[in-house]
């Protein structure tokens, strides 16, 4: 909700000058938002997941389709019923990119089953989340992310 009433008070304001440091392109780039993956590569996983089909996301929620359970399932995400009271899968407006991100409970094991393969790695007393060489060549084969180090992640063309 507090992201939301940002979003909405930006839009009503010109943006202000901030300098920007490593801290803030590094939460820019990867980090978590509360018990998901955010940022450039956040978004960049869903994008992939949508452009394949694999789950649809929209300003009224988020699905994973049968084609996406069987991906998910197979990259080892535990798509076991979502705990009582919480929500399943959900787009999650990124702060930093004004475009959906996957939360809910599949985003949070999409993220656990990243940091289990050593993709990712979690940044002690920050959010910021840095990727792994294991991790490159993972989100490449798996999702088709191609990661530069200066630009946004891209999701490769098939």
């Amino acid at each position: 909700m507090l992201e939301g009433i940002k979003a909405v008070a930006a839009i009503e304001v010109p943006p202000r000058y901030q300098p920007r440091s490593a801290r803030d392109d590094a939460l820019r780039f990867a980090r978590t938002c509360y018990d998901h993956l955010a940022g450039r590569l956040g978004v960049a996983i869903a994008d992939a997941l949508v452009k394949k089909g694999y789950i649809v996301l929209g300003d009224d929620g988020g699905e994973v389709t049968e084609a996406g359970a069987r991906f998910l399932t197979s990259f080892g995400v535990k798509l076991a019923p979502a705990p009582r009271g919480r929500i399943f899968c959900r787009p999650c407006l990124d702060w930093s990119e004004r475009r959906y991100h996957v939360a809910g409970y599949v985003g949070s094991e999409m993220l656990r089953r990243c940091l289990e393969l050593g993709w990712l790695n979690r940044l002690r007393e920050q959010r910021a989340i840095t990727i792994t060489a294991i991790g490159r060549a993972g989100l490449l084969a798996t999702f088709g992310i191609k990661l530069d180090t200066e630009d946004p992640p891209k999701v490769a063309a098939e």
